[in-house]
């Protein structure tokens, strides 16, 4: 297995306003956009070409990685006109494929930061003979994802979708966003129209007898899609806790990029992040968040779960716990922001204008 498709096409909504500039696979977490983790990752298991399969925002992906040599890879891009799902997306590729009709192909989502061992994915893959070979991983609550049942020997026997009732619960283990496909099964799929693997591949597949076959492994896992899990995400990647070799630096409490300027009083920990050009004022507390490039946090700042969009400034003693905030929104002093609030780009909130206690 020396190829791959990576989905990295959609909007992202679940996730503004951090994607409102920025496609969700460039936002950076643990001070790289997410995507050169997955491609980092690719490459250490093997892989040599890739074709991303763009949509949304696609003009910034080659800028910025070129032809993949950076990375060790040879990158291809395909832009989809009109959005096609992800097996519309797989299938819409596969003139850039060069692996023969038994060879297999990598597919993974553009949004899902794991542990999975690849190689042993493909193991499982070509020692089975399966057409299709799925990663799942098990959950405590599955009910927002959907089942993938197998039998004694790991081969799938269903797809359940989203299961509303006790009953429907039939196994814990879910389809965890990555596949190894055999290359003649990526032409199956109908070109041209939008198609998704989840609810019309894979179930078609699975009742004209293909062999798909499941792999637990219940390593890391995280669907970055909401900003609370995309700044725990970035988190655990500096602190260890989620494998990755393109972090750019040593693994522990914080991850301050060079050109970034901290006050020696501020208090950085719980795998913060300070992107290239920000500056952290005195006294500042920052806890598990990511600061983006250029933002500015005041003295006396208290920073907690959050994330801090690109030139953003947060004003002095202003206190921020599970917020989102937009590239270039300036939050003044002495407010208080809490959990799963959104400030969006460019929007200003003047000194003490929001709290959730008293100002005394």
């Amino acid at each position: 297995m020396t190829e791959a498709i990576l989905l990295v096409g959609g909007k992202g909504t679940r996730l503004r306003p951090l994607t409102v500039n920025t496609p969700k696979p460039m936002v950076p977490a643990a001070g790289v956009p997410f995507l050169t983790h997955q491609l980092a990752r690719a490459r250490a298991a093997g892989v040599e070409h890739i074709v991303l399969a763009t949509s949304y925002l696609a003009e910034v992906f080659e800028p910025y990685f070129g032809d993949g040599s950076g990375l060790g890879l040879h990158i291809e891009y395909v832009t989809e006109e009109e959005p096609l799902g992800t097996g519309g997306a797989i299938r819409n590729v596969a003139a850039r494929l060069r692996s023969g009709p038994d060879e297999p192909v990598l597919i993974f989502n553009g949004d899902i930061l794991t542990g999975l061992d690849i190689r042993a994915l493909v193991a499982t893959h070509e020692t089975t003979g399966a057409d299709v070979s799925l990663h799942l991983t098990r959950v405590e609550d599955p009910r927002a994802y959907g089942l993938v049942p197998t039998d004694a020997t790991g081969r799938v026997t269903a797809f359940l979708e989203k299961p509303q009732t006790p009953e429907e619960i039939v196994t814990d283990q879910i389809n965890a966003g990555a596949y190894v496909f055999r290359r003649s099964v990526i032409d199956t799929i109908p070109a041209g129209r939008p198609v998704s693997v989840e609810r019309e591949t894979f179930p078609e597949l699975l009742a004209t007898g293909a062999h798909l076959q499941g792999m637990v492994d219940s390593t890391y896992w995280l669907d970055l899609g909401t900003p609370q899990a995309f700044v725990r995400g970035s988190a655990d990647l500096v602190l260890g806790r989620a494998p990755s070799p393109a972090v750019p630096g040593r693994c522990g409490d914080r991850l301050v990029l060079p050109t970034a300027r901290v006050a020696p009083d501020a208090k950085l920990t719980g795998g913060t992040v300070v992107g290239d050009g920000a500056r952290i004022g005195e006294g500042a507390r920052i806890t598990g968040s990511t600061i983006l490039s250029g933002a500015v946090v005041e003295p006396g700042a208290v920073i907690t779960d959050s994330l801090i969009g690109t030139r953003a400034h947060i004003g002095e003693r202003t206190i921020l716990s599970g917020a989102v905030i937009g590239d270039g929104a300036v939050v003044g002093p002495d407010n208080e922001l809490r959990e799963g609030v959104r400030v969006w780009c460019d929007a200003k909130i003047p000194a003490g204008a929001l709290r959730f206690s008293s100002d005394q």
